[in-house]
């Protein structure tokens, strides 16, 4: 199965880094309901004010090297967009391997499952750019991530 891979470098250890991709999402893609502690840990991520989701649950941790996430269910609404949409990322993975190196830390993420012939492919790409390869970035590199805000 094909997927989604981008690869980011920061100045973080991996034991920070970790941290972020298992309790620490609210510091760089939105607040969840649950953390990722150990597996078969559900964490559902919602995107107020509307109405999208989704629940991943821990598949494989490994402290400090390695995230497994599938996601489990999705909720995915955009406007104009057909229904199809809302469920094309059930059955995906996230996954997550973070290398330690030469006084920083590199995070390669795959989305299996992301793949050009979806309908939210373009949207979801625009996102992960902004969620993980900038805002993910400057939390392990700077302190502050750009995570989702609610607007009032």
């Amino acid at each position: 199965m094909t997927a989604f891979n981008r690869t980011i470098a920061v100045t973080a250890d991996a034991e920070s880094a970790y941290a972020a991709l298992t309790t620490g999402f609210n510091h760089w893609w939105t607040n969840p309901e649950g953390t990722i502690q150990k597996v078969g840990d559900p964490a559902k991520f919602c995107f107020p004010p509307s109405v999208s989701f989704w629940t991943f649950e821990a598949v494989k941790l490994v402290p400090g090297k390695y995230v497994e996430l599938l996601c489990i269910e999705a909720s995915h609404k955009h406007e104009g967009q057909p229904k199809e949409i809302e469920t094309e990322w059930l059955g995906t993975r996230i996954i997550w391997r973070i290398d330690e190196a030469d006084g920083g830390t590199t995070i390669t993420m795959r989305h299996v499952g992301l793949t050009p012939d979806l309908l939210c492919f373009d949207i979801c790409v625009t996102g992960w750019d902004h969620f993980y390869t900038d805002s993910l970035r400057a939390y392990l590199s700077c302190g502050v991530g750009k995570p989702h805000q609610s607007n009032p």
